[in-house]
């Protein structure tokens, strides 16, 4: 799918300081994101803080990023999670129409077989009216999908394109590369990795630092996409600052913080996630400054 190909990013969910949605700020995130030239936005990620929306905030969200985008750039939303038949249920109810595929993450807490991942991703895959996106995100889940059974899936069922691979592990994103099929796509989930990836034969990346700083983000994943290593390194080296800051404490709280100093949007997160601490609000703010040209 081409339309996943380079810089998709995990959007935020922006609140106001008394805990609610922030419309207006949500609207000047999706407009900062796609004028700074990143191919596609992600919808409902683990970024947006989607544990602790209630339903109704969650449609507001969606809603809202379908309104601005006003289709300029395709979207991802994110359908997943640790019952099955739940998921299954939204696949055959809600209406798809705007979005070009789901991100699916890999059951938590439950921490199932391979055997059981794959029949998971199989009733998906069986159920989802559009492509799906596979992601493996272990520092969240409790368990790693092998690159056996990612390729399993792909080989399988036609509608599993891509994988958001976020083990945090090279070896593992190139044994998947190297052994998926031709045309299944291999997405850096970690901003740290996104560049060696991609020079690896990945597709790109769903990030977080992104949507901070698209454009230089999204351009440093073009120039990797056609291997020009040297020119995309000296950005990845700008950036590696900042991608490590923002985990530092938690994510979205790092990238909140950004947002804050780039103001478009508040710092405020909910519980259990609290905003950075005053030091890391302070380096943050700093890096925000110097890279302003």
């Amino acid at each position: 799918m081409q339309s996943l190909i380079g810089t998709g990013v995990a959007l935020v969910t922006p609140f106001k300081k008394d805990f609610s949605v922030d419309i207006e700020a949500l609207q000047r995130i999706v407009n900062f994101s796609i004028d700074g030239g990143v191919e596609y936005l992600v919808v409902m990620g683990t970024t947006a803080e989607n544990a602790t929306l209630t339903a109704d905030e969650k449609e507001l969200v969606i809603k809202t990023v379908i309104d601005v985008n006003k289709g300029r750039l395709p979207l991802v939303l994110g359908v997943g999670g640790n019952n099955t038949m739940q998921i299954v249920e939204e696949l055959k109810t809600r209406d798809f129409s705007a979005f070009e595929a789901i991100l699916s993450v890999s059951p938590y807490y439950n921490k199932p077989t391979q055997e059981g991942i794959y029949q998971h991703f199989k009733a998906i895959a069986e159920a989802s009216p559009v492509p799906v996106i596979l992601y493996n995100v272990p520092g969240r889940t409790s368990s790693n999908m092998l690159p056996s059974t990612v390729v399993r899936l792909a080989n399988d069922f036609e509608n599993v394109v891509a994988i958001k691979e976020a083990a945090g592990d090279m070896a593992q994103a190139m044994q998947i590369i190297k052994n998926a099929p031709k045309d299944f796509l291999v997405i850096s989930g970690d901003d740290m990795l996104a560049l060696p990836i991609v020079l690896a034969g990945g597709a790109g990346v769903i990030s977080v630092i992104g949507q901070g700083f698209p454009k230089e983000f999204s351009e440093m994943i073009r120039l990797g996409l056609n291997k020009k290593a040297a020119d995309a390194f000296k950005t990845h080296y700008f950036l590696s600052d900042s991608i490590d800051m923002i985990f530092e404490q938690g994510n979205p709280a790092g990238i909140k913080q950004i947002f804050q100093a780039l103001g478009i949007a508040d710092n405020t997160v909910r519980l259990p996630l609290v905003t950075v601490d005053d030091s890391l609000a302070q380096r943050l703010n700093e890096f925000v400054k110097n890279s302003i040209k």
